[in-house]
């Protein structure tokens, strides 16, 4: 159970640097020892260092956006775990997969991937945060 809390903690840790626009602890998330990718919703996939986190300064200098998470489900296999949950952006909900490795105490990420998923969880999901609407 512990090794869940730290993961679905390494998830929300992620989501709260994507919220802050805080790319410092966006780049701290992400592992420095595995090849990581990313794939945002329209775009190719990235698969270096490099890659991925220009990625994220790009959007994070950009975007100042609301974003949420629920539904978040954690599976660990050993030191590789992932999370499904869903994002809560506007004006959307995504679907999204958050891959991470045990490096000595931490898990860091090295996969995130977003799409599209039904506007039904969207409407839920804003019926329970009714202050974001």
């Amino acid at each position: 159970m512990r090794d869940t809390k730290n993961v679905l903690d390494a998830n929300r840790q992620f989501y709260e640097a994507f919220a802050r626009a805080d790319f410092q602890a966006m780049e701290d998330i992400w592992s420095t020892n595995e090849t990581i990718t990313c794939i945002h919703p329209g775009w190719p996939a990235l698969s270096s260092r490099d890659d991925v986190l220009s990625s994220w300064q790009s959007i994070l200098s950009t975007q100042s956006v609301f974003v949420g998470i629920s539904d978040e489900e954690a599976h660990i296999f050993g030191d590789t775990a992932y999370v499904i949950c869903r994002e809560h952006l506007e004006p959307g909900t995504l679907v999204a997969t958050n891959i991470f490795s045990r490096t000595g105490q931490r898990w860091l990420m090295v996969h995130h991937q977003a799409g599209l998923t039904s506007s039904e969880s969207q409407d839920t999901f804003l019926k329970d945060h009714p202050t974001i609407q």
